[in-house]
């Protein structure tokens, strides 16, 4: 199972309301993330994504990109909370070690109406 594999695949989890399974297969025991809207703890976001798929059971995550460096994997991803957000461009960086995640940074940028620019987020 390559790092690449992990990190599409515990967003996937993460985002159709399998938060705990997703916890439970691939984050690491000393697990810290970066966001700055919550603690730093693995159980502090595992509880806010599994809160975020109680709100948004029609949440939907389609991957655009992953890209592996050493222990870091990025995923460019468009998320949309339901059916008639448009949504955001997310970058979720992770950093492994021996295949579990052990860090975690989220980045987002949300779609406006009107775009400028041609050739779109994605």
């Amino acid at each position: 199972m390559t790092k690449k594999f992990i990190a599409k695949d515990f967003l996937k989890l993460a985002a159709n309301g399998h938060s705990h399974e997703a916890f439970r297969l691939y984050v690491g025991k000393d697990f810290k993330h970066h966001n700055a809207y919550f603690k730093g703890d693995s159980d502090t976001l595992m509880l806010a994504m599994e809160e975020s798929s109680r709100k948004n059971p029609n949440k939907t995550l389609t991957i655009h990109h992953a890209l592996s460096d050493g222990d870091l994997v990025a995923v460019h991803s468009h998320v949309k909370q339901n059916s008639t957000d448009l949504g955001a461009a997310v970058v979720h960086i992770f950093k492994f070690e021996a295949n579990k995640i052990i860090e975690l940074w989220d980045l987002g940028q949300l779609i406006p109406k009107e775009k400028i620019n041609e050739n779109g987020m994605f």
